[in-house]
């Protein structure tokens, strides 16, 4: 008899932003195949005689590891177990969740999709900076942006991106936002539009710096800003100041409930 997989959103970094099904799945999973950005207190919730597999990717491997994903996947359910493909954020959201539920279905294989909050969302919450304001944006657009026109990987409409939304976020982008802030600009974005870097969103390490998308990049660098991080450009940034909670809370010495 076939097992069953949960692919699973664990949440951006806070162990309580996963979901009350996310969490069950854990709790009742025989097998736990998590990535590197799982906040490892939610394998504290997994019983104690569940296999726990990292399946973290190094760069470059991407493709290698995934496909040896797959395989785990497939092996475990064949084997009759539950098990809980645990992701960082959302598994939909630049997760791979569309191809492993792919390879799941093509081998019969029972799975479930489990949704869970994602970075781009919640890291700039926790800066003080909502994605959307009734007098700022109405548009909101998440972009994973390492691919690299060098490469042949880039194929975003920068055209659309720069004039016709809002609120930017993007992912794995650290290293690339000088090409990021410049094709921006010159298709037809202001310079002085308003950006940050959130680092280690939603978690104690968190760390943001602002700036234009001029100065973005010199910013960045200058602050050694790391992955896991994420950018946001936009007219949101500036409410930052105003009603930045998380760093407020940690100033005042006081601890989330």
């Amino acid at each position: 008899m076939k097992g069953k997989v949960y692919l699973v959103g664990a949440g951006p970094g806070d162990p309580k932003l996963i979901t009350v099904y996310g969490l069950e799945c854990i709790q009742k999973s025989e097998v736990i195949a998590y990535d590197r950005l799982v906040n490892p207190k939610l394998l504290e919730y997994a019983s104690d005689t569940a296999e726990l597999i990292f399946c973290g990717k190094s760069p470059g491997k991407h493709h290698l590891i995934q496909e040896e994903i797959h395989s785990l996947l497939v092996q475990k359910a064949m084997e009759g177990k539950t098990v809980t493909r645990l992701k960082g954020g959302d598994p939909c959201v630049f997760g791979r969740a569309g191809e492993e539920a792919e390879v799941l279905a093509e081998h019969g294989i029972p799975y479930e999709i489990v949704p869970g909050v994602t970075a781009g969302i919640a890291a700039p919450a926790y800066a003080g900076i909502p994605v959307t304001h009734r007098e700022h944006a109405s548009s909101f657009a998440i972009i994973t942006g390492h691919g690299r026109e060098s490469k042949g990987e880039e194929h975003l409409n920068w055209d659309a991106l720069a004039q016709g939304i809002d609120t930017i976020a993007f992912y794995m982008s650290v290293g690339n936002i000088a090409y990021i802030s410049q094709q921006l600009i010159s298709h037809g974005r202001n310079p002085q539009t308003p950006a940050a870097a959130i680092e280690w969103g939603t978690t104690d390490k968190q760390r943001t710096i602002t700036g234009t998308l001029a100065t973005m990049s010199e910013i960045m660098q200058k602050e050694r800003i790391q992955n896991p991080a994420m950018i946001i450009i936009g007219e949101v940034v500036r409410l930052r100041e105003k009603i930045k909670w998380f760093e407020n809370y940690a100033a005042a010495g006081q601890v989330m409930e």
